[in-house]
């Protein structure tokens, strides 16, 4: 959440107004970066360090637990962070209490960010290379590792918490949280187990012009349950499988649906910026902002406050354009437009998947001949198959039917353009003289048939694990 009083007071005049204000992220290819973000479970280790509850932790500290805001948790990570690192972050402030870092000096440009359950993020800069943002995964995790050892604390990236009830999960003091958690079970009955128990893996990718970003959603948007398959990493639930090989996804498909999802007019005729604007206007609003304090107006429309209509909680306001900038923020679809796209379709993962992430959308995307390529493979079947798609592969996987194959068959299409489009990039490591397509070395063996992370810890309970899922906990820690 951006700082109070830091919006533009603008007030809207058009709908034109905002799709301009898109438009405004549209960038000549040399300017194109990558900016990669990335969630992980906090959990409270146990004393002795090894699997299940041997340790003999403090009752109020139960091993594997999510751990609380404070004391010893989430603020002193933060306040530990900026202590660390004075000269890199400043602290984002929610009626008092630390809620997030922002980057400056070395870390410009980047951000920490907390989910509401606490689920740790880092939002990275816009890098120029894979190899810039292997670099600065590498640093996060190193720097996050060495503090949270010292607070009792571990961090596991899975896409959903494997043991935790809802109810034992704490929640921030975020204000903006506060307004979700109260509207979310009136339009869904998972929105508050996506807000508490998910984690994921985001790449945020530029365009450079409104063509360009047609292109551009259209594909990643077709393609997104062909990552979720790829990247699946949640098959348990409250300690047992439930069946679904990420059921992060699965969350989704019934947490707010005015807001979420695969949104029908991403491939109608004359999509672009402004029919977006559109389908923005019709997602129902959460909050906004007035002298320095955050108004609940959650289920108000944002279309029928432009055109003046009188609604509750907004008598008398104007809306703005930082109010349109929020409000930016408040809809989930799998591929998320603001002044760049957001892919969204996956879990949180290992260090090495979570660079395969940014890895394959920016080989598909970044290079005028495999995104055309990728475009072929995209309209060789009506939107409406894609659509299906992304129903199945939460439970089915890579081996979700497609065609007269699997989506395994399909995945590898996708990584053989990707890897074309990252040899084309040519962009070299001056350390160790790898190009950029050694990250998509996870997914390679995945469409050669290798397990997924959902099916290798599914594995692992009913293996080496005895059906203990805390053991997961140690095993995925970063």
């Amino acid at each position: 959440m951006s700082n109070p009083g830091a919006a533009d007071q603008t007030p809207i005049r058009s709908v034109r107004e905002l799709a301009d204000l898109l438009a405004q992220g549209c960038k000549p290819r040399d300017a194109w970066r990558i900016g990669t973000e990335h969630e992980k479970f906090g959990f409270i280790r146990p004393q002795d360090g090894v699997g299940g509850n041997a340790g003999a932790p403090d009752a109020a500290r139960p091993a594997y637990a999510a751990p609380p805001y404070a004391p010893q948790g989430i603020e002193a990570l933060l306040s530990g962070l900026q202590k660390a690192e004075p000269d890199d972050w400043t602290s984002v402030l929610d009626n008092g209490n630390i809620i997030g870092l922002k980057g400056q000096g070395a870390a410009v440009g980047a951000a920490i960010s907390l989910e509401p359950a606490g689920q740790f993020e880092l939002s990275g800069a816009p890098l120029r290379s894979l190899h810039d943002t292997a670099r600065e995964l590498n640093e996060h995790y190193d720097t996050v590792r060495m503090l949270a050892r010292k607070l009792g604390l571990g961090f596991a990236p899975l896409g959903f918490h494997p043991t935790a009830t809802r109810e034992a999960m704490p929640w921030m003091p975020k204000s903006r949280y506060a307004i979700m958690r109260n509207y979310m079970p009136k339009v869904g009955s998972l929105g508050l187990d996506m807000m508490q128990r998910t984690c994921t893996v985001q790449v945020n990718l530029d365009f450079g012009s409104e063509q360009d970003m047609v292109r551009k959603m259209q594909v990643s948007m077709a393609l997104q349950p062909v990552a979720t398959a790829l990247f699946a990493n949640s098959p348990f639930v409250e300690g047992k499988p439930n069946n679904f090989l990420s059921n992060r996804a699965r969350i989704w498909t019934d947490t707010d649906n005015n807001r979420s999802g695969m949104p029908a007019c991403v491939f109608e005729p004359g999509f672009g910026f402004e029919r977006y604007v559109e389908w923005l206007l019709d997602v129902p609003m959460y909050f906004i902002m007035r002298d320095g304090k955050m108004l609940d107006v959650a289920g108000r429309s944002f279309r029928a406050w432009l055109n003046g209509d009188r609604q509750d909680g907004l008598e008398g306001l104007t809306p703005t354009i930082g109010d349109f900038e929020d409000h930016i923020t408040t809809a989930f679809p799998d591929v998320r437009l603001k002044q760049f796209l957001e892919m969204r379709g996956a879990d949180a993962g290992s260090p090495e998947m979570t660079m395969a992430l940014p890895a394959l959308w920016t080989g598909l995307l970044y290079d005028s001949a495999a995104l055309e390529s990728a475009w072929e493979l995209v309209r060789a079947r009506p939107w409406e198959d894609y659509v299906k798609l992304r129903e199945l592969v939460p439970m089915m996987g890579l081996d979700t039917p497609w065609g007269e194959g699997t989506v395994r068959d399909l995945a590898a299409q996708m990584l053989a353009i990707s890897m074309d489009g990252l040899q084309a990039r040519d962009m070299i490591d001056e350390e160790s003289q790898a190009s950029e397509w050694v990250y998509l070395a996870p997914l390679t063996a995945l469409a050669a048939g290798a397990p997924t992370q959902a099916e290798h810890w599914l594995d692992r309970y009913y293996g080496a694990w005895m059906g203990d899922t805390s053991r997961i906990f140690l095993e995925s820690e970063i």
